[in-house]
């Protein structure tokens, strides 16, 4: 059993779901997704919590330019693995009571964009990992510029070239390596062994950097961000903010630091401060939003830039913090994505001034409304609180004035997340919100798997930091060896 079944599957499900009609796409696309999470759990059981890589493969590809398909999963990967395929099936259920022109595309397109994520949270090859990347970002532009909003091509236009510019930043990268290696391979492991210099390392280091930076992404990065997230369906904008922006953070911890550490150590102050400026730059525009699927989306880029700055700061206790962070921004960001794809439904707005006292026609959607924003401000006994606390010890280590800054992102969020819960559920209810429905189906199926993993994962995160553990301590300890040596 190797990783190929993992990748391959969701490929011959996307061709598949091509085959059906408009009305049963959505039902095939759900089943095939759900047999992929059955496979991640089998390959979970069988999985060793060690440093090692399993179930890899290794297929000669193009052998005389040394490109294999070289693919495992060590414990960092395993963590992505389960976020992936755990959260397609979520979000194409949540898509139940929508209907889509040509809805065996639309879903299509999502289990070949699963595959292209799947590529690069399993790669151990550079250029495999660059195709997965990109592979990744076709599927994403088709879902956002023809089933997007109003100003769908323009904006979608500037995420592709942003996004594209930076992955050719990073090929450059890639290549350089190769040519570095005796053998002319892409094998990542190979590039961990180079010996190039600092100067050449920091160029390198910034090759990789631009990429990762604007996927996840960080100040002055993330322009793009927020009008692509909005003008997204709903779909396209949870697989944005669920998953695809954790291909940056997981590059991050793969393939940039441990390819380039002294590049990383001469620059990671500087990126370190790009991340907490974010911090607080999002969370001080995310106040002044109106539009409630914008203010999560800067408040996404509140929390990714606590992950950054814990992953920079390059302890094992923010690596993990990393880890777990990813699988619990994942949940919590799709689970508000979900949240206000219901009430734009419901109320034909996203206006927060609009609204008001919904909890009180609508109990149980106001109570996984409440979970879920609780979660999302790292209330302790619920998923973020264990990845923030990791991430902030990291940065403690690290600097203390950094820490005092960045721990900002949990006061600032606690802040509007609850203002927006406040005047959207609370108060008395007016002409608009007074026949809001509950919630029913499946939005009562996806707010129920959503709320409960809010809750399990942050009274019990050990079994999901065990399965990382080993690897990230590893791969901190090798590089940190690095350091010693340049010392």
């Amino acid at each position: 059993m190797t990783v190929s079944i993992l990748i391959f599957l969701p490929v011959i499900a996307g061709l598949a779901v091509l085959l059906f009609k408009n009305g049963t796409a959505k039902h095939a696309a759900l089943t095939f997704s759900v047999a992929e999470l059955a496979v991640a759990a089998l390959f979970l059981s069988r999985f060793v919590p060690d440093a090692s890589v399993q179930f890899a493969t290794d297929i000669p590809w193009l052998p005389k330019l040394g490109i294999y398909f070289n693919a495992g999963i060590d414990g960092i990967s395993m963590v992505m693995v389960l976020l992936t395929t755990l959260l397609v099936p979520l979000i194409i259920l949540t898509t139940y009571k929508h209907e889509y022109k040509n809805a065996p595309a639309f879903y299509a397109l999502i289990l070949f964009m699963q595959a292209g994520l799947l590529v690069v949270f399993t790669a151990l090859d550079g250029f495999l990992f660059y195709v997965g990347w990109e592979a990744a970002l076709i599927p994403i532009y088709f879902i956002s510029a023809l089933w997007g909003g109003e100003n769908r091509i323009r904006i979608t236009l500037k995420f592709f070239i942003y996004t594209f510019s930076g992955s050719l930043f990073m090929l450059l990268g890639i290549i350089y390596l190769y040519l570095q290696t005796p053998a002319k391979t892409y094998d990542l492991f190979q590039f961990y062994n180079l010996a190039l210099d600092a100067q050449h390392q920091s160029w390198v280091f910034w090759a990789f950097f631009l990429a990762f930076a604007i996927k996840m992404p960080i100040f002055p990065f993330h322009t793009w961000q927020p009008d692509t997230y909005t003008e997204a369906p709903s779909a396209g904008t949870m697989m944005l903010s669920g998953i695809m922006l954790k291909m940056g953070i997981y590059g991050v911890i793969r393939w940039l630091i441990p390819n380039a550490p002294l590049g990383f150590l001469e620059w990671r102050t500087f990126a370190i401060v790009l991340s907490i400026i974010g911090i607080v730059y999002a969370s001080v525009i995310a106040f002044k939003q109106r539009d409630g699927k914008r203010l999560v989306a800067y408040s996404s880029i509140a929390h990714v830039g606590l992950i950054s700055a814990g992953i920079f700061a390059w302890t094992i206790q923010g690596v993990q913090g990393a880890m777990i962070q990813m699988l619990s921004h994942g949940i919590n960001v799709v689970g508000l994505f979900f949240i206000w794809d219901i009430i734009s439904r419901r109320l034909n707005t996203r206006e927060i001034s609009e609204m008001g006292g919904i909890a009180k026609v609508a109990p149980q959607f106001a109570l996984a409304f409440l979970i879920i924003v609780l979660g999302t401000v790292a209330l302790p006994l619920t998923n973020g609180f264990v990845g923030e606390f990791l991430l902030l010890n990291s940065v403690f280590q690290f600097n203390l004035w950094a820490v005092a800054v960045a721990g900002l992102t949990m006061i600032f969020g606690a802040v509007y997340m609850l203002r927006m819960y406040k005047k959207v559920m609370q108060g008395e209810t007016n002409a608009l919100t007074a026949v809001f429905a509950d919630i029913s189906g499946s939005e009562k199926l996806v707010l129920g798997i959503i709320c409960a993993l809010v809750i399990v994962i942050g009274i019990y995160p050990q079994p999901i930091l065990h399965i990382s553990e080993a690897a990230v301590s590893n791969l901190v300890q090798t590089v940190t060896l690095k350091f010693a040596q340049v010392k």
